[in-house]
């Protein structure tokens, strides 16, 4: 027995005190020694500075966060139809991709959030995305070619109530009342997708979308918290109200720009539109 024991060479060619049974390197490591190849990592501005992240957050005081470079891993993500049945198929693509893995992504703003999303589409396909645009002078339909590198930032340029909160203060122009609201996160989006999603399994029709959005950006009406109540004032909303608060909201809220300047291809004119967002921003060839 004592022969053989000195004889193993698995055995006595391994440090003092490691287990030859656990692996000592990870899947990256072992194709970096196999193939030379290393996926990179790159560093992303977050639009909110994580400003608005409490302390107990990962996320409080973030600048940037660092992601790895997508690959077909993250192509796996995508087309997983149990995340697409979820509404989850995002937050589990910037999860996979995140450096940081005590970041929950369902805890970043939208603005943070789809700011994540543009850079991990960048590392899997490169800047250039193209879209079908409608032209609003001859309504002509012409593919344009967008640049995700170069989509300008929108940081945060009002203060929260108090640092280190989702919280910020608007004044109803026309009720003057006093409301606390906060900027969406992953988790809020998630939520009302997978209402959406049982209304629609249930032949509910909802045109309910503005009202949504407000009652769950809205945290208090001149210090009332009631969920039930503010649900009620948002529906009897005045018009000019909910309009300035959503339009306050949106103007204010970090996030990139996702605008570009486009000229038509049919009668020349040019505008600034709205980047559409379709199934071949993460998945290109998708529609082919």
């Amino acid at each position: 027995m004592t022969e053989e024991r000195n004889g193993n060479q698995v055995f006595s060619a391994l440090p003092q005190g490691v287990d030859p049974r656990i692996p000592t390197t990870t899947a990256a490591g072992q194709v970096k020694a196999d193939f030379g190849l290393e996926i990179p990592v790159e560093t992303v501005p977050l639009p909110s500075a994580g400003r608005i992240y409490p302390v107990t957050s990962r996320l409080h005081g973030k600048e940037t966060l660092e992601i790895r470079a997508g690959t077909a891993r993250e192509e796996d993500i995508l087309t997983s139809q149990a995340l697409l049945k979820k509404g989850t198929v995002i937050n589990e693509l910037i999860r996979s991709c995140l450096v940081d893995k005590g970041i929950d992504p369902a805890e970043l703003t939208m603005g943070d959030k789809n700011a994540l999303m543009v850079a991990i589409r960048i590392t899997m396909y490169g800047a250039e995305y193209e879209a079908e645009v409608e032209c609003k002078e001859c309504s002509t339909k012409s593919p344009q070619t967008f640049n995700l590198g170069e989509l300008p930032i929108k940081r945060l340029a009002i203060d929260p109530v108090t640092d280190g909160m989702n919280l910020f203060e608007f004044t109803l122009p026309y009720l003057k009342k006093t409301v606390k609201f906060k900027f969406l996160t992953g988790r809020d989006d998630e939520e009302m997708s997978t209402i959406a999603a049982k209304q629609k399994k249930l032949n509910m029709q909802s045109d309910a979308g503005v009202t949504t959005s407000l009652q769950y950006s809205i945290i208090s009406i001149d210090g009332i918290e009631d969920r039930a109540k503010i649900a009620a004032f948002v529906r009897m909303m005045p018009a000019r109200d909910s309009l300035a608060l959503r339009n306050y909201i949106k103007d204010n809220d970090p996030g990139l720009v996702m605008k570009q300047e486009v000229k038509c291809s049919s009668c020349g004119h040019e505008e600034s539109v709205g980047m559409p967002i379709g199934i071949n921003f993460l998945w290109p060839g998708a529609g082919r």
